[in-house]
């Protein structure tokens, strides 16, 4: 029997993670909806994550699957920190894209009240090379839980619950999986496409606001990004060998999708 309402088998159903039918259920109750393929990639990222012990670090997560406001804002997490889009957004079944001016997702998720200052992650996938003024995810304030692939004048900087540092190397081109990760009082990681850079940068604080996706929350929008994400992540920090099976998980997903860079 084809149940029509979800467009699969029902015997699929049954082989399906029950976290990812719950995701499935959210997005179509917003009014959304998912092909077969990606409801199988979704699914096969469940696993690979659960099966590398990266489930439980997880916050938010953003496959940015079904080319509508209404899939792309669900958590595949949990019902916790559904965002709500923001001005110029566009959708597809690449990804999604801000304009740059106006455009953003609020994620709901208050950087103060829902992250570990000494454990904290941001990941963006991005698949757009372009030089820009922008910052791809985050806040600032007296502190800074922000990531961004390369600024205007060809300098990559980032904070993970703490100043802004630059990254010694940036990212060339501005696209691929970028990973920003703090898991110690005295030094952040990062990892463009699997390759690590460590910083030295002591946490201080958390801003409480919450974190914005293509742009910052600094008391408001700022500093739009026009880059197409095709999946974002939040959570607890992650260590180099966390970060490298997200990496191949990520990957893997992006590639039965068609997407991958």
């Amino acid at each position: 029997m084809i149940l029509s309402s979800h467009g699969i088998v029902a015997s699929q159903i049954a082989s399906f993670d029950a976290d990812a039918v719950a995701f499935f259920n959210r997005v179509t109750t917003a009014g959304g909806s998912l092909s077969l393929t990606e409801k199988q990639a979704v699914n096969q990222l469940v696993l690979d994550l659960k099966a590398n012990s990266l489930w439980t670090p997880m916050k938010a997560i953003y496959p940015m699957v079904g080319a509508s406001a209404a899939a792309c804002a669900q958590n595949l997490k949990s019902s916790s920190f559904t965002g709500t889009f923001y001005g110029g957004v566009t959708f597809a079944s690449t990804g999604i894209k801000g304009n740059g001016t106006t455009g953003y997702m609020d994620t709901f998720l208050n950087v103060n009240t829902s992250l570990t200052l000494d454990s904290t992650h941001l990941s963006f996938y991005s698949r757009t090379n372009v030089l820009e003024a922008s910052v791809e995810m985050g806040v600032t304030g007296a502190s800074n839980t922000y990531l961004l692939y390369k600024y205007s004048d060809g300098n990559a900087y980032s904070g993970i619950n703490g100043p802004q540092v630059p990254r010694p190397t940036a990212a060339t081109p501005t696209t691929g999986f970028l990973i920003g990760s703090r898991t110690t009082s005295t030094e952040e990681k990062y990892y463009t496409n699997n390759v690590s850079q460590t910083l030295t940068s002591t946490s201080s604080s958390k801003q409480s606001k919450n974190l914005y996706l293509l742009a910052y929350n600094n008391l408001g929008f700022s500093q739009g990004s026009t880059k197409e994400c095709a999946f974002a992540s939040i959570g607890d920090g992650l260590t180099a060998t966390d970060a490298s099976n997200f990496y191949t998980a990520i990957q893997a997903f992006q590639t039965t999708l068609s997407r991958n860079l």
